[in-house]
């Protein structure tokens, strides 16, 4: 098999062996093969000598004595047992496997780095490609695929979506997938790496570049070993699909963290600025931006330019959303008088129809949407910010709705479609209608600074297609079926 053919077994296999599955609910075996066999429809083979079955399925003493093929083998046993099942799945054919257990490097001594080079090795001799040692396992809510070991009665797992997550931190990585999901944010696929003893990052974004559920990847970093390689990957996959990226260890205190948490080596936090500014990746500061941001970028067309127009129902908002942009090097362009004549003619004689266009709060529906059309089709702007107040007295729930049928049209008619994210503060009325706005495409956030850090990086994700050459296409073979949907 190829290397693709070899990770994408990670996440489509047809059958996989729970090497150390348990009885007992309170080890990590039970609740990996309780988690496994709740939607995953393929073959779960649980490996354990001391019992027959576990769960109500046929137990087997060791991998070997497994009848069928097995695609993926996920082992939770004491460390010094791994090095010699790893072996075992070699023997069986097995060719990706995914290391739960801890004790190898992360600990510093000389035994557990023992233990993780005897595994690095027997892989190697065998053509087995490995996920870990030392992490969460992988999680693909398409096929039902759950090889992580935490209790879904304490925490939620994200339904399907087109965000793929990969995280250096396993604990991390479960608590952005339980955020995920009460913040209704679909994944396509997550790994917890762990120590990267083999598969790593340049791996996961080689496979996921072609990987037609995943529009967006993301990541949470905190050391990288194969610095060629990664940029090689990065340069590669940015000119087709968006990489953000949670770069950790800013500070010297947090690189000393990192080597004590997962044995990794961090490196100047500079060289990583350079590098994702050099190959394209979009660099977010905390897990709020990595995730605003990549809603932006799955759910929005990226910008042809840097021209925000900035539409709101309230002055205050308007200003604080200018000065959000233009401290990210955005651009809030005056409108020309023939656009400002065209929004004079529909808005009320209150409202201003410049760059902020504030339509007031004594605005109905049909201002915002007659605003929203006149600055989409002005050809003045490359996105849109948009603030709309729901509890103003004119703003109906049917607005929602509206404003989408409206964007999509518009968007469907231009060469180039405008992209739009929206900034709503308010109580649950308002996120209740802003779920509404989002869940048919358009990203909205509680501040308008967040929705601002959103279009900027539109904006840069567009700007960096078009120093490669790449916009036109992008927004042929991705965003196209967006705007008609």
């Amino acid at each position: 098999m190829s290397n693709n053919e070899v990770i994408e077994k990670f996440f489509y296999p047809s059958s996989v062996a729970v090497v150390g599955a348990s009885r007992e609910p309170s080890k990590v075996g039970y609740q990996l093969l309780h988690n496994l066999i709740a939607k995953y429809r393929g073959k779960v083979y649980p490996i354990n000598p001391k019992v027959d079955e576990i769960l109500g399925i046929k137990a087997y003493p060791n991998v070997n004595s497994v009848p069928g093929t097995i695609d993926l083998a996920v082992i939770s046993v004491p460390a010094p047992a791994v090095p010699t099942v790893v072996e075992e799945c070699g023997l069986k054919g097995v060719k990706s496997v995914i290391i739960i257990s801890a004790g190898f490097k992360e600990l510093g001594t000389s035994e557990g780095i023992e233990f993780e080079k005897r595994i690095v090795s027997t892989a190697k001799r065998f053509g087995i490609r490995v996920i870990g040692p030392n992490c969460m396992g992988v999680y693909v809510p398409k096929v039902g695929l759950n090889t992580t070991f935490l209790n879904p009665e304490r925490m939620d797992f994200p339904n399907h979506g087109n965000i793929a997550f990969i995280s250096q931190s396993g604990a991390f990585g479960i608590a952005v997938l339980d955020w995920a999901a009460m913040r209704g944010i679909g994944i396509s696929k997550f790994v917890s790496l762990g120590n990267k003893c083999d598969v790593d990052e340049s791996d996961l974004l080689n496979y996921l570049v072609s990987d037609d559920d995943t529009q967006v990847i993301t990541m949470y970093v905190e050391g990288v070993e194969k610095g060629r390689e990664f940029a090689k990957s990065l340069r590669s996959v940015t000119t087709v699909k968006p990489v953000v990226i949670l770069k950790a260890g800013r500070s010297e205190e947090g690189v000393r963290a990192i080597a004590s948490h997962t044995g990794s080596l961090a490196g100047a936090d500079v060289v990583y600025d350079v590098v994702f500014r050099q190959f394209g990746a979009i660099r977010a500061m905390g897990m709020d931006e990595l995730f605003d941001i990549a809603l932006s970028l799955s759910l929005q067309p990226p910008a042809k330019g840097m021209n925000v127009g900035i539409l709101t129902v309230g002055g205050g908002s308007g200003v604080m959303a200018t000065d959000a942009a233009v401290s990210l090097g955005l651009k809030v362009p005056k409108l020309s008088d023939t656009t400002v004549s065209k929004l004079r003619k529909v808005l009320l004689p209150i409202a201003s129809p410049y760059n902020p266009v504030d339509v007031t709060g004594s605005a109905r529906d049909e201002h915002l949407l007659q605003a929203v059309e006149i600055l989409t089709r002005s050809g003045e702007v490359d996105i849109i910010i948009w603030i709309p107040y729901f509890m103003a007295p004119g703003i109906s729930k049917e607005l929602a709705k509206n404003f989408i049928t409206l964007i999509k049209s518009i968007n469907n008619e231009l060469d180039t479609p405008i992209p739009i994210v929206g900034a709503a503060t308010g109580g649950r009325h308002t996120a209740k209608l802003s779920t509404i706005i989002e869940n048919e495409g358009i990203p909205m956030y509680p501040s308008v600074e967040r929705a601002a850090k959103a279009a900027w990086a539109l904006c840069k994700y567009g700007q960096w297609l078009r120093d490669n050459g790449t916009f036109e296409e992008y927004i042929s073979k991705h965003m196209r079926s967006k705007a008609t949907n």
